[in-house]
């Protein structure tokens, strides 16, 4: 029976070690709470990290015991593994970059030869439990490689992947030397998400230009299947905070904290030690409050709780310095015998007393400088169950695109900032229900429990999109069924496209010339089948790259057709009106100027903008508005506009590799027809073979073909077979 897999850097309990022996902690996180739904049923297992190194190999064995009853499995790391992978590359190359902290960004070798290391110990962990059915889902940046490492082994795996915090934009991903392999390891899973749609298209974007990937509509075209990529934004368990901010431990706190703060506006601040939660700013804000707005000393007062993180790292050290010494400053200069500004804790709360935190406050203000998603926010609102209050956020939180009706602000306009407390001080009682009201009824729906629901049943429509197409692959029964068909053939015709399908593309199309090896498949298949190359090439090149080979070719779509038998000149098998060349050309001629790189090829009945070596995002971006454009033209002048690979190619309709096609095998009785093409040009071939064909589409996009092929290497390999 097939089971699910969580895996994390951490698992949901810390190990601690306390008189002697070791004891499990488990975690309240709202990750350990959401995913609590799955590991626990059945079969599942969780696996990761407990938290604490464990050298000795009898405590390691009672470990591994004591966590297969609470169905989990660990993964234990050494002192030099925390260093380097966690502390190291994990927190000190890709948390800051992510978080676009550049200046915090450390490029070291060592650091990210221990994180491939302790990805893959995680990998062998994981091939330990799972089987070929089973379902991974991998989370967050400390495991990029993962996805990829588990495909090599288990290549029919469902396996997805979840970051949690941001992703960045090109421009900083581009700067780590290994972003190429970081990308290419998520693209190992087969849904891979983030909170934010902002998120997923920097990740689209990174891995178009960095990895050569294409994507249309959240999907990437991957060598051998499709990968789709979403947002998702994580929810909390809304009950659970809700239920807790009306218990009677949680009201006695509030009673009891509300004596020490009777009479005062709270502010509430909750954040762990990082420099990416703008605790600093928030300080300088609430300072600058007091300045401005004098009347509001002695009246409002910041619970301002600091979670300790990563206090070791000099980076962590100095900033819990500064917060230290702003703190000092505030109450130094604004307290009174009965006032302090600032209630500064550095250290973690029981739930209860959070709970109770989140009850009495009349603001929290939640402003990281850059943060995934961010639950305080929506752990806040959960807990006002009266409906009163108000929510500061950042702009820069994930959270916020969803809270739309907190008080939005720009963390780093100070001034702005200021202003939103002043303004939330004095909102009335009906706008502050009317928000929270709102706020609440969002989070009610869109809780933890329905971000893993949705996200669950989102892996499962991939994997049954990527089935459709698989189902479709030629694998090696179907090349045995092919070349048995063809062995079998008493007269073959093999209809072959060129770039993409024959061979590779190239940034000069020019260059894409025919390799010793391809004329060695083309010269032995003519010998035993009739060979067509049927391309979107001008016939000049064509004929000068198979000068001398026994075959027949039609080029640019079907406008000239050289048939082997002939040995003379090209045939026009179209008589072609090109009046319309001269408009349609000026209209390509202002998007070449405008697009660096971009050129056009003419061709007999059709001009062609190829932007192949244009910079990626704006060769795209540009085709769109060219395509648009041609589209309203061509209506006018009875044309078609085809979208090819970085190619726009404008033609007659009637016009295509179909109708040459179709007109090659008249009057002859063929007993094994086989057409191998890559693009929507092609399509016009597949439609137009008889029933018996075998026709094939490289790549996994949709298709009118019977069947899918990988890639150039497996289309060769086919046609090698057919001639062993």
């Amino acid at each position: 029976m097939s089971k699910t897999i969580i895996v994390s850097n951490r698992l949901p309990i810390s190990l601690r070690h306390r008189n002697g022996r070791f004891e499990f902690k488990p975690s309240a996180g709202g990750l350990a709470t959401g995913l609590g739904s799955i590991y626990k049923e059945g079969e599942n297992i969780w696996i990761g990290w407990p938290g604490n190194t464990v050298d000795d190999p009898e405590q390691r064995a009672e470990i591994i015991l004591e966590l297969h009853e609470l169905k989990m499995a660990p993964v234990f790391l050494s002192k030099a593994d925390v260093e380097e992978f966690y502390e190291g590359f994990s927190n000190e190359t890709l948390w800051p970059a992510f978080h676009y902290f550049t200046q915090y960004m450390v490029y070291n070798p060592e650091h990210w030869e221990a994180y491939v290391r302790v990805n893959q110990k995680f990998c062998d962990a994981i091939l330990k439990k799972a089987g070929p059915d089973d379902t991974i889902w991998v989370h967050d940046y400390q495991l990029l490689l993962l996805p990829q490492m588990l495909r090599e082994v288990l290549p029919n795996a469902t396996i997805a992947f979840f970051q949690h915090i941001p992703f960045p934009s090109y421009e900083i991903i581009r700067m780590i030397p290994w972003r190429k392999e970081l990308l290419a390891g998520m693209c190992g899973a087969d849904l891979i998400g983030f909170h934010t749609y902002d998120d997923m298209r920097h990740f689209l974007s990174a891995v178009g230009r960095i990895n050569g990937l294409s994507s249309e509509s959240g999907y990437i075209q991957a060598e051998n299947r499709i990968i789709n990529v979403d947002s998702f934004p994580m929810g909390i368990d809304y009950d659970k905070f809700a239920k807790q901010a009306k218990s009677k431990r949680t009201l006695r706190f509030v009673e009891e904290f509300g004596k020490q703060v009777e009479g005062q506006k709270l502010l509430l601040t909750i954040d762990r030690l990082d420099y990416s939660k703008g605790i600093p700013q928030r300080i300088q804000a609430f300072n600058q409050l007091l300045e401005q707005h004098t009347e509001l000393q002695g009246k409002v007062s910041m619970i301002m709780i600091v979670v300790p993180s990563r206090d070791k790292v000099q980076s962590y050290k100095e900033l819990k310095e500064e917060i230290d010494l702003l703190v000092g400053r505030i109450n130094s200069e604004f307290s009174t015998l009965n006032w302090v500004p600032v209630h500064y804790f550095y250290r973690s709360f029981p739930f209860e007393e959070l709970s109770a935190f989140y009850n009495m406050s009349d603001i929290a203000l939640v402003t990281p400088l850059r943060d995934g998603m961010n639950l305080v926010c929506k752990e806040f609102v959960a807990s006002k169950t009266d409906q009163t209050g108000v929510l500061i956020l950042s702009e820069m939180a994930g959270a916020s695109k969803e809270l739309q009706d907190a008080n939005l602000v720009n963390p780093n306009d100070r001034q702005g900032v200021v202003d939103a407390i002043y303004n939330a001080l004095s909102m009335p009682l009906a706008e502050q229900k009317a928000r929270m009201k709102s706020m609440q009824e969002s989070l009610k729906k869109y809780d933890v429990f329905q971000w893993v629901k949705v996200f669950m049943d989102r892996l499962d429509h991939v994997k049954q999109k990527q089935e459709e197409l698989t189902s479709k692959d030629v694998d090696t029964k179907v090349m045995n069924e092919i070349q048995a068909s063809f062995k079998k053939a008493k007269k073959s015709i093999l209809f072959l496209d060129y770039d993409g399908t024959l061979t590779g593309f190239h940034s000069d199309p020019q260059k894409a010339s025919p390799d010793a090896e391809l004329r060695g498949i083309v010269k032995d298949l003519s010998e035993v089948s009739q060979v067509v190359i049927i391309s979107g090439r001008d016939k000049d090149t064509l004929g000068e790259w198979f000068k001398g080979q026994n075959i027949d070719m039609i080029a640019e779509h079907g406008v000239w057709v050289k048939r082997k038998e002939d040995q003379g000149d090209w045939e026009l098998y179209a008589e072609i009106d090109d009046t319309w060349k001269g408009d349609i050309r000026k209209i390509m001629e202002y998007y070449v100027l405008r697009t660096p790189g971009a050129f056009i090829e003419e061709k007999h009945h059709s001009l062609v903008w190829h932007y192949r070596k244009v910079e990626s995002g704006l060769g795209d971006l540009r085709m769109r508005e060219l395509f648009s454009h041609l589209k309203y033209m061509a209506r006018g002048y009875n044309l078609q506009v085809l979208e090819g690979n970085m190619v726009l190619e404008i033609k007659r309709p009637d016009i295509n590799k179909g109708r040459a096609a179709t007109a090659m095998m008249k009057g002859m009785e063929y007993d094994f027809i086989l057409a191998i093409g890559d693009d929507w040009t092609d399509e016009d071939t597949f439609k137009a073979m008889p029933k018996n064909a075998y026709s094939i589409r490289v790549g996994y996009a949709y298709t009118k073909a019977n069947f899918n092929i990988k890639s150039v290497k497996q289309v060769r390999q086919l046609l090698q077979k057919l001639t062993s």
